[in-house]
């Protein structure tokens, strides 16, 4: 049975608290509320707390299951405030079903990723990750393991569907970033391919599309070509993805959406 790969975004990329082995702290310890106070520093981001995406997941024409990208909480990690974000799929063809989890905790400052958790459930195929990441050191530990290299300022890959909402994005123009906290990943390029308007279930929305790719294997591997569209407005809001597989092809697209800033 072939594994689908789900890892975003993605996509996040991302409805389950965890509690982390490795910290000592209990994830979620902090409120989870709007009214934080941001530090001055904090980065301007299109976001906010209790924004919640939701999608859903077609493989080809036909429907497989929903997704959500939700920005669950501002929270601290080592006495650091960060977004909290979580990236869900839950689907599945006859036989073979899906349940992925995918949740970031990234600075509020420099965006850079302090904490990564991956469950990945899909078929037979079952992987747990727990990743604490330390940019100050330039390391970071799977689980157990022992601490190894991360890059600079890193991003994972939920934190990096929201990083590319903060950054400009000129059709026609490739835009290049070594931030990827696993090194191989590098670089991560998003293409600017175009402007369309599209009609999903939430409605019509002028878009900008974009084809952002990874080092690595899954829908954002160079030979996954998937595109995502995001509003062409200050919201920057992920309203459909679209993915070319050996197997097929596997799409998201917004059916609603809560919490956002307005347009």
């Amino acid at each position: 049975m072939m594994r689908l790969a789900f890892a975003p975004m993605v996509a996040a990329l991302a409805t389950l608290l965890v509690c982390s082995p490795l910290s000592g702290e209990p994830l979620g310890s902090q409120p989870a509320t709007a009214s934080v106070s941001l530090p001055a520093g904090a980065a301007q981001v299109p976001f906010q707390v209790g924004e919640k995406l939701e999608y859903d997941v077609k493989f080809g024409s036909l429907k497989v299951g929903n997704g959500s990208m939700e920005v669950r909480e501002i929270t601290e990690v080592r006495g650091t405030l960060v977004w909290h974000t979580v990236f869900q799929i839950k689907g599945g063809i006859p036989l073979y079903r899906v349940n992925d989890l995918y949740e970031s905790w990234f600075d509020v400052v420099t965006l850079n990723s302090l904490r990564y958790h991956q469950d990945v459930d899909e078929g037979s195929y079952e992987r747990t990750r727990r990743y604490e990441i330390f940019p100050e050191r330039g390391m970071m530990r799977d689980g157990d393991k022992d601490e190894e290299p991360t890059v600079s300022s890193p991003l994972d890959e939920g934190s990096f569907l929201y990083f590319v909402r903060t950054i400009p994005l000129e059709v026609g123009k490739t835009y290049e970033y070594a931030r990827y906290f696993k090194a191989q990943g590098n670089p991560v390029r998003i293409r600017v391919l175009r402007k369309e308007t599209v009609s999903v279930p939430a409605g019509s929305f002028n878009t900008v599309v974009l084809q952002p790719t990874f080092q690595t294997k899954g829908i954002f591997s160079q030979n996954g070509k998937a595109e995502v569209w995001i509003t062409d407005d200050s919201r920057r809001m992920m309203v459909q993805m679209k993915s070319k597989l050996s197997f097929g092809s596997l799409n998201l697209y917004l059916k609603s959406s809560a919490g956002t800033k307005a347009p």
